[in-house]
């Protein structure tokens, strides 16, 4: 009678480990690749993520990204996700061509694949979604350091990575805004990359200094680089001598722009990026829409978004921080 009974009792174990299995089979997954783990943007994303993900429900979302900001790195995890079998991947590329391969693989495979923030060449990808537009957000930072060292002297550009896309497509905008008249009396030196590492783009900032003691600016483009580019200014005693403005993070941001080391800068909100990216490849995955040229769909809270040439949709325009508003968006991210 006891092993009649234990014979039930393990049939009935079975049965309810399989019923969970199958439950959280039912839901949708998706993974959201970044350029690199521990920065402080991304993590933001990811907040946004979830935020989708609780707001739709059904969502599995997975979180990943290199230790090292590489396409390798990428590869490597876009990889395990095929054998995975999720069903959506949102990433934010370290390269614009060398993604593409392992992206269509994983779209033969039946998974929906998007780009974010900085983009995979239109083959690996359904749709890329520009935090903002890749001309306004070029065109802008040069008129706020234009602003800052009165439109006269020397600047130069501390990008991320020289493979990233969206910086390289920022800076050859930041060069066609730099050839109106009105910053004739403005020279571009020099345009160096930090690699999104903070100690490298912290050396970067110093080696500008004693390469161009005349220097007067200096944008950076990038949330890693702005933050290690503002704490050289304060390390070399260059606070109110060489200007500093780009794309930054307000927790990171609030001394510099509180102490004058960096008067203002700009950002899109990444929480409303990883929610706007998430909602995006679930609507996909569900079919609610193709990714053409031309479509028009609602994403939640942020509208209607629609998308442009070569599949890419433009979320909003970047936002100003300055000493009015820096403490109150510092406490959000």
């Amino acid at each position: 009678m006891k092993k009649i009974r234990l014979f039930f009792i393990s049939i009935l174990i079975i049965l309810l480990m399989t019923s969970v299995v199958f439950a959280q089979s039912d839901n949708i997954r998706i993974a959201m690749v970044v350029k690199g783990l521990g920065n402080a943007f991304f993590e933001a994303c990811h907040k946004g993520g979830q935020e989708a993900v609780e707001e739709l429900g059904g969502i599995e979302l997975i979180f990943q990204g290199p230790s090292t900001p590489t396409a390798e790195g990428q590869i490597e995890i876009i990889d395990s996700l095929i054998a995975q079998r999720v069903d959506g991947i949102a990433i934010s590329a370290n390269d614009v061509d060398a993604l593409v391969p392992i992206c269509k693989r994983a779209m033969d495979m039946g998974i929906t694949v998007i780009s974010f923030d900085s983009g995979i060449a239109a083959e690996g990808r359904l749709l890329h979604l520009d935090p903002s537009g890749a001309e306004f957000i070029g065109r802008s930072q040069v008129k706020m350091v234009a602003d800052l060292v009165d439109y006269k002297g020397q600047i130069a550009i501390l990008s991320a990575s020289s493979q990233h896309t969206n910086q390289n497509t920022w800076i050859e905008w930041m060069k066609e805004e730099l050839k109106e008249p009105a910053y004739k009396d403005m020279e571009l030196v020099a345009v160096v990359y930090g690699d999104d590492l903070s100690d490298k783009s912290y050396r970067e900032a110093m080696g500008l200094f004693t390469s161009y003691p005349d220097l007067k600016g200096i944008i950076s483009p990038t949330t890693v680089g702005i933050a290690a580019t503002g704490k050289a200014i304060e390390d070399a005693g260059k606070i109110g001598e060489v200007q500093l403005t780009g794309l930054g993070l307000p927790s990171e941001m609030k001394q510099y722009i509180l102490n004058g080391t960096c008067e203002k800068m700009a950002l899109w909100n990444p929480i409303d990026l990883g929610y706007s990216s998430t909602y995006i490849t679930y609507k996909l995955i569900k079919g609610e829409f193709k990714a053409e040229q031309g479509e028009i769909f609602e994403v939640g809270r942020m509208g209607q978004i629609e998308i442009g040439e070569n599949n890419v949709a433009v979320m909003g325009e970047p936002f100003v921080f300055d000493k009015d508003n820096i403490e109150q968006f510092a406490e959000i991210y």
